[in-house]
């Protein structure tokens, strides 16, 4: 399979985002860059910046721009992920996408596919409920919703000018859905 990919995977929150792109990445030998999972140890580490981040999360808000592209860019600059990436949960917004692009393009680099998991509302509240985590309410989640479709939705706009998208169902068995995603991707670049 292609190697050297720089892939990005959106999707609502419990779209299915992170499993698939823990899939696509085994499967393409690309490095897995979940800013959830960044954020996340962050926050189990309890510093200040963790402290800060738990804040913003727990009210279901996005951290700011301009801390998480200081943490992606310095991901990007590691040895496995200049060989090929899959990106997950970054940009989420106009400015994070446009930074992102611009951090790349320093190196000569863009992105090669935008992959995003098409999912019902309904469905992503059952799947998000059935998480059982305490920040997991259903009015949470609603209001993370409102506030993907407001800032997050819109990245797809501009990024559609940019690199190519590609909308995948992310309805299904996990297998199912990751089968969808790897004829998405042969097709973008035969082997």
């Amino acid at each position: 399979m292609a190697t050297r990919r720089r892939l990005l995977i959106m999707g609502a929150p419990g779209s299915g985002k992170g499993t698939q792109a823990e899939l696509v990445a085994r499967r393409r030998s690309l490095a897995h860059i979940s800013t959830g999972e960044m954020l996340r140890a962050a926050m189990a580490a309890g510093t200040v910046l963790g402290r800060r981040v738990k804040e913003v999360v727990e009210r279901g808000d996005l951290v700011d721009d301009a801390l998480m592209l200081e943490m992606v860019e310095a991901r990007l600059s590691e040895p496995d992920a200049r060989k090929g990436f899959l990106l997950d949960g970054f940009p989420r917004t106009v400015p994070q996408a446009e930074s992102l692009l611009r951090v790349l393009g320093k190196d000569g680099r863009t992105l090669d596919m935008v992959l995003v998991l098409s999912v019902s509302d309904a469905e992503i509240l059952k799947r998000n409920l059935a998480r059982g985590r305490a920040d997991d309410t259903e009015q949470t989640i609603r209001y993370r919703l409102e506030v993907y479709r407001k800032q997050t939705e819109p990245v797809l706009a501009y990024l559609r000018a940019e690199v190519p998208v590609a909308e995948v169902d992310g309805t299904g068995a996990v297998e199912e859905i990751a089968g969808r995603i790897d004829r998405v991707l042969d097709a973008a670049h035969p082997a």
